[in-house]
């Protein structure tokens, strides 16, 4: 019995002797396992760079005229009402230079703005000072004046891949600085009506009310795009996202700092889509590109030699899928710049070089194209007009109430493109087919999507 027991002892000694030898190792194995995967060290670094954006404007009220006779008010004793009111919106921004100041956000965030004031995280207020905006690409500067500014490196949304993984920051319904996580969905989105330039990356990463203007960041913590807009019913957020490119972002917040505007250009060519019917009619290999079916006459499209049922596939090397993507590379050129294309004519590739040109705004008054226009003004079609790049005419810029032209049904956003069965593409030539109506004047006008003919006797 006592051996018994003395080898009980002996055992549990050597089995404590055991468990206090292994715990120094288990403890150091617990110290030397990584960490779980986290954000959280790539957000200690952005978060600093993006801001809050609250806004005020002044808002006049419209009330019946009779509210501003004060007989009126004095006989039904009405009290006086004020005749403006003050609205406050919420946005983000990104700093992206710490040592200027300057904040790039969307343009529909501080539009109309009276008063812009800037938050940063560390709860510091500043009041901001407009640089310049660009309403065709929803995006605009800010400037303020401040020390120990965190800026956000610009990455190369080019590179992005769908299936990347993106982070979402801002300041969703006022909540104050928010970060969500998803994934690129889709790359080059356009032709949903919401900006003239569209290229958008789309992601699920939580869009919502209040994140427009701020960041969409890579793993690597760098600017990919400006968050703008979501898809989904009553505004919330259903996992459909849109963000505006960095490399579009940087470009376009380039000239708003040296012009305070977007200075573009245009090539004077009208294109459109390549169906895999058109593909296969031209001979092309791939159903890629923008067919040119139109080139305006003594425009740079016309100097460098493009000419009709040319199939443009690359700008400056950079292939183009689309005439929503060549519209958007001519758009972030500047004006006296040289752009080197790349087209397919009779299936043989060929590069031309154009330079961009300024595009003409010259206006003139109706009456000297016709007695008819009378009260309108006219000129080229503006390179913000949606239908810019999609049709050749001139455009009605403005009609005075009660003239003939408005008497016409003529309104401002017009664009005719044929007088007398005759098309047009300038003011001379406007001119001239208005001479060879007797009695009157066959407008063909286009208004948005819609088509029609107009007689003015």
């Amino acid at each position: 019995m006592e051996r018994r027991g003395g080898t009980g002892r002996w055992a549990g000694w050597l089995l404590a002797a055991l468990v206090v030898a292994a715990g120094p190792r288990v403890a150091a194995a617990e110290e030397a396992a990584p960490p779980p995967p986290s954000l959280a060290p790539m957000l200690e670094k952005v978060l600093p760079a993006v801001v809050n954006i609250s806004t005020e404007s002044r808002v006049r009220l419209q009330e019946n005229p009779l509210f501003s006779d004060p007989f009126f008010r004095h006989f039904f004793e009405i009290p006086e009402r004020p005749r403006e009111e003050v609205r406050q919106s919420l946005g983000s921004g990104v700093v992206v230079d710490a040592r200027k100041g300057y904040i790039l956000t969307n343009n529909h965030v501080i539009e109309h703005a009276d008063r812009i004031t800037v938050t940063l995280r560390d709860r510091r207020r500043f009041k901001a000072k407009l640089v310049g905006t660009d309403p065709q690409a929803d995006l605009a500067v800010l400037k303020i004046e401040a020390k120990h500014l965190t800026a956000l490196p610009f990455g190369d949304s080019d590179r992005l891949r769908v299936g990347d993984y993106v982070v979402a920051i801002g300041n969703p319904f006022g909540l104050g600085q928010t970060v969500t996580s998803g994934i690129v969905s889709a790359l080059g989105r356009s032709g949903l009506g919401i900006e003239r330039y569209e290229n958008f990356i789309q992601t699920d990463a939580s869009i919502n009310p209040g994140n427009s203007g701020g960041a969409l960041v890579d793993l690597r913590g760098e600017l990919v795009g400006i968050n703008t807009a979501i898809v989904g019913p009553a505004g919330g957020n259903v996992g459909i996202g849109f963000a505006i490119p960095s490399r579009m972002a940087r470009q376009i917040m380039e000239q708003l700092v040296e012009y305070g505007e977007v200075r573009r250009g245009q090539l004077g060519v009208v294109v459109q889509d390549v169906t895999p019917e058109l593909a296969e009619a031209f001979g092309l290999e791939y159903g890629e590109g923008a067919i040119v079916s139109q080139v305006v006459r003594r425009s740079a499209a016309a100097k460098a030699g493009i000419r009709q049922g040319d199939v443009i596939v690359a700008v400056n090397g950079r292939r183009i899928h689309s005439a929503a993507e060549l519209r958007n590379a001519i758009g972030l050129l500047r004006v006296g710049s040289t752009v080197e294309l790349e087209v397919v004519r009779d299936g043989r590739h060929r590069t031309v070089r154009a330079e961009i040109r300024e595009p003409k705004r010259e206006s003139v008054p109706g009456k000297r194209i016709s007695r008819h226009l009378a009260g309108a003004m006219v000129g080229p079609i503006p390179p913000d007009h949606p239908l810019s790049g999609r049709v050749e005419g001139i455009a009605i810029l403005e009609v005075r109430p009660g003239s003939p032209a408005w008497m016409a049904g003529l309104r401002p956003g017009d664009v005719i493109v044929s007088i007398n069965r005759q098309a047009v593409h300038d003011v001379e030539e406007a001119r001239e087919a208005a001479r060879k109506g007797r009695d009157g004047l066959l407008l063909n006008v286009r208004r948005g999507d819609a088509a029609f003919f107009v007689v003015i006797r």
